[in-house]
């Protein structure tokens, strides 16, 4: 019997991320699937790092990332190269992630080429088009164009069936994150950076921090940092670890608010292997990122979300996650009642899982060969745990 061809498309770190588990499980089922790699690098050296990390080699490359690049630029190169890609292979499903403009491009030209798309990740919805900006509406338009949605929540799935995706093209699969966390922590894991060795995890509480949505640039971010100062200020057993984005706007404000401070750690962006296992060590996490939403709960990690809505409603609905925005005070008063209430701190900290079992690639492949014929069943539907 012929093999299926299978070609993924994916262009940054956190795609990259989620994107690994489905490809090593394409590569399990190599007697049934002919798999084709396809990477924009519309992020290069954070998405570089991942493809080192799980071992991945892409079988094309566009290398498309340019200094000061705009969506335009990314969306044209992204394109044009994908045309050519998808002429020459020809698969039967391209599998593209989430909510980039790589994951928009790549459906839209599949579609072009009248090529099936499944949508890993599928269903995550503000219903804010701006917010976040561009990836809500490219989740949107990818979701309108794809053929099989691969929900990771069966909130995710409710959110397409009420856009009047047919239900049996939805498949319940959790969240492919939650399979490479699995693969990357470490209990003795040491870092390369020698700073985040010496901290002594057991007496220092460490509060993780991660700022780079564009609606947060400008005053919404000073707000945050000018919180993060008075906790250091009031709390002496605190070790903030804020590794800082690239963003030459990030940077300017981080410097200006909390640089040269004792016990505030501005350190370079981290791969994805040591930010999972600093993560997994930190006693606080506040973060405008999406994937932190999905992985600290997975880690009982309490996170505060300094956004005003999330597209990830199940962690805050279970407790771990509490949207806090980037009001000052409000940051302030969040993060002091985590670092002074023991019970709040335990309701949030409570391992609740709503996102993954680490079975998820599995269920995306079992899918894909359901819906070509070569499996009598559905693959099970994934259900989330407390443990």
């Amino acid at each position: 019997m012929e093999k299926i061809k299978v070609m993924t498309v994916f262009g940054t770190r956190p795609e990259a991320i989620k994107m690994a588990p489905v490809i090593l499980e394409l590569a399990r089922h190599a007697n049934e699937i002919e798999q084709v790699v396809a990477v924009t690098a519309q992020h290069r050296d954070m998405l570089d790092q991942v493809l080192h990390l799980f071992d991945i080699h892409p079988d094309y490359d566009l290398d498309i990332m340019a200094s000061g690049q705009t969506l335009f630029d990314i969306t044209t190169k992204a394109l044009k190269g994908l045309d050519g890609i998808l002429a020459k292979e020809k698969p039967d499903i391209v599998l593209v992630h989430g909510d980039t403009t790589t994951t928009f491009v790549g459906a839209l030209a599949s579609y072009y080429h009248q090529t099936a798309v499944g949508h890993v990740e599928a269903g995550l919805r503000t219903q804010d088009k701006y917010s976040p900006f561009p990836e809500e509406m490219n989740r949107k338009l990818t979701g309108a164009i794809a053929d099989l949605h691969f929900a990771p929540t069966a909130t995710a799935a409710k959110n397409l069936m009420n856009e009047g995706i047919k239900e049996d093209r939805i498949f319940i699969t959790g969240n492919t994150v939650i399979d490479a966390l699995h693969q990357t922590i470490h209990k003795n894991f040491k870092f390369e950076n020698e700073l985040l060795n010496s901290i002594d995890y057991e007496k220092r509480r460490v509060v993780l921090v991660t700022t780079h949505r564009r609606e947060n640039l400008g005053a919404p971010m000073r707000h945050i940092y000018q919180a993060l100062r008075e906790l250091t200020e009031e709390f002496a057993d605190i070790e903030i670890v804020f590794p800082v984005h690239r963003n030459p706007k990030v940077r300017e404000v981080v410097q200006e608010e909390l640089g040269g401070m004792e016990r505030v750690h501005l350190i370079d962006p981290l791969d994805y292997e040591p930010f999972a296992n600093l993560m997994s060590r930190a006693y606080l996490i506040l973060t405008d990122s999406g994937g932190v939403q999905e992985e600290a709960p997975a880690l009982g990690k309490p996170v505060l979300v300094l956004r005003d809505s999330t597209e990830r409603p199940e962690a805050a609905e279970a407790g771990t996650v509490r949207l806090v925005g980037t009001d000052k005070d409000v940051v302030f008063q969040a993060a002091r009642e985590l670092l002074t209430d023991e019970r709040k701190y335990r309701e949030m900290s409570g391992a609740v899982n709503p996102y993954g079992d680490g079975e998820s690639a599995r269920r995306i492949i079992e899918a894909i060969l359901y819906h070509a014929g070569r499996r009598h069943e559905r693959p099970d539907t994934f259900r989330p745990c407390v443990s």
